[in-house]
């Protein structure tokens, strides 16, 4: 059994994509699409920056999205790509949209212009109350929850055995990381986004983007998708729409949703997009699961060349 992975926020970096653009047509394809849906170089922003504007909640999103799309597409190309075709896919929080594109559940032109308003939507609600999140690791989930009791904040991401985030007004946070250490956390590390996402500070947010989501068409998926607020397959597009919406202040369940992929038996997983998150938190849930990352030009060749051997 094969699942597709899809990356978060958070693993962007600058100069993602560039090699992808420039190596394989049906990558530059998807960039070129975003460009013009979106009114502005995406690419140009991936491929040189400047940092702080591809950090940037609004512009993250939807350059994440591409990124991971454009090397879904160059592999998808690649000889005797239907191999390896997924019996699931899943993608982490922002992810899922690319899961959704990979799932023909969604085009990408809309996938991009939805991620790009749930962007601004997220950081607007940002501005207005301030917000962190804390990545808290070695705790058990039961002194997790003291730790939200206590500090007044909420779990948003399990995302592995050992590792779960916490999410929260700004000054609530900075006492959570001081109550973890006490509570025996071995660290508690302030992340690098604007807001107090998947928590009930972005409920806003959601109702925001349930507009956005009526004007476009969910369309039964071909592949199962594991969705994060459930950790199980939803196949009706009304369901998805509304986890979608409920995604955005729901604890995202990626823990979860990778053991219901390895209890169906999923033995072989790709990660698309930038980065190696999601290999090194599937190393915490199953160290045998092979994950493959499709990231750059030679990893997607390496695939090709693999199967062609």
């Amino acid at each position: 059994m094969v699942a597709y992975l899809f990356a978060g926020q958070g693993a962007q970096y600058v100069g993602m994509g560039k090699d992808l653009y420039e190596a394989f047509p049906e990558s530059k394809a998807i960039f070129d699409k975003a460009n013009k849906i979106l009114g502005f170089s995406i690419s140009q922003l991936c491929f040189a920056g400047p940092q702080e504007e591809l950090t940037k909640t609004q512009n993250c999103q939807p350059a994440i999205l591409t990124m991971s799309v454009a090397a879904y597409e160059a592999f998808k190309a690649t000889p005797n790509s239907e191999l390896r075709t997924p019996n699931y896919t899943a993608g982490l929080s922002l992810g899922e949209y690319s899961a959704l594109v990979a799932s023909e559940a969604l085009s990408f032109e809309d996938a991009v212009y939805l991620v790009r308003r749930r962007g601004e939507f997220m950081e607007e609600e940002a501005r207005k109350i301030p917000g962190k999140m804390l990545s808290v690791i070695g705790l058990d989930i039961q002194k997790i929850k003291e730790l939200c009791h206590r500090a007044n904040t909420e779990i948003a991401n399990l995302n592995c055995p050992g590792q779960i985030v916490v999410s929260g007004q700004a000054k609530e946070i900075e006492a959570a990381g001081v109550l973890a250490k006490e509570l025996g956390a071995k660290m508690a590390i302030t992340l690098d986004v604007s807001g107090a996402f998947h928590s009930s500070l972005m409920k806003e947010a959601g109702i925001r983007l349930s507009r956005e989501l009526e004007k476009v068409k969910i369309k039964t998926p071909s592949i199962p998708i594991v969705s994060n607020v459930e950790a199980k397959p939803v196949t009706s597009p009304s369901e998805i729409k509304d986890n979608l919406v409920k995604q955005v202040s729901s604890s995202v369940l990626w823990e979860d949703s990778m053991r219901f992929l390895l209890s169906q038996g999923t033995t072989q997983f790709f990660e698309f997009g930038p980065g190696k998150v999601l290999k090194g938190l599937m190393r915490r849930i199953d160290a045998h699961a092979v994950v493959t990352n499709i990231e750059k030009k030679e990893d997607v060749r390496g695939v090709a060349d693999e199967t062609q051997g």
